[in-house]
């Protein structure tokens, strides 16, 4: 692959320095972990925003969270018969192999990929709306949100289909067969929340409530 470059200097000094001191000071643990293998108690499925920053958030170590990142924290519905499954295959692979107990859907505060689907829904982002576009057509898996907002102005009703988003997803893992069965059976807890970046806050979704709270 003749395109591929060296990684740049600034990164690879980095790296270094963390191999000399967080690896060298937990040297024992990151062996334990590479001979026996992931056992995460927990799946998150949050935004790729690189504000997001699901282990600092929870003070996780290695090895506790199995992550997967796309665009606006998304779970496409169950469809066996598409291809290229990237989320639909990590979902799988974390409830079926990993066993994992609980199942998190990590939404956030000025989500790009929300406010996408927000002006292309609104007919402000023709660009999104072309069938070339990769980010318009997986933003479709949110429109049904969108024709859901409340009335408002712009800022409340892009925060409100950020946690849409949230929701979408939650309800779209209950049509995988294997997600469902996990938990109807009690060994799997579907749970979604929302991050306030600038704020530091993390509200969780209450059923009863029909709302986000503050943790």
């Amino acid at each position: 692959m003749k395109l591929a470059r060296p990684l740049p200097a600034y990164l690879a000094k980095r790296y270094h320095g963390w191999k000399a001191t967080t690896y060298a000071a937990d040297k024992a643990w990151y062996k334990r972990l590479a001979e026996d293998g992931q056992h995460p108690r927990a799946m998150v499925i949050s935004c790729c925003d690189s504000r997001v920053h699901v282990t600092a958030i929870f003070g996780a170590d290695q090895g506790e969270f199995f992550i997967h990142r796309n665009i606006a924290n998304l779970v496409p519905p169950y469809d066996p018969d598409g291809q290229h499954h990237g989320t639909s295959a990590a979902v799988e692979y974390a409830v079926t192999s990993l066993k994992v107990a609980h199942l998190i859907v990590l939404g956030h505060s000025g989500c790009g990929g929300v406010e996408g689907c927000y002006n292309m829904c609104a007919g402000h982002a023709p660009e999104l709306e072309e069938s070339t576009s990769f980010v318009g057509r997986w933003m479709d898996m949110l429109r049904r949100g969108y024709d859901q907002l409340p009335e408002g102005d712009d800022a409340t009703r892009k925060r409100a289909l950020e946690k849409a988003s949230v929701l979408i997803s939650l309800e779209n893992l209950m049509t995988f067969p294997f997600v469902k069965t996990a938990v109807d059976d009690g060994v799997l807890s579907l749970h979604g929340l929302w991050n306030d970046i600038g704020e530091g806050g993390l509200e969780g979704y209450d059923p009863e409530k029909d709302a986000f709270l503050p943790l």
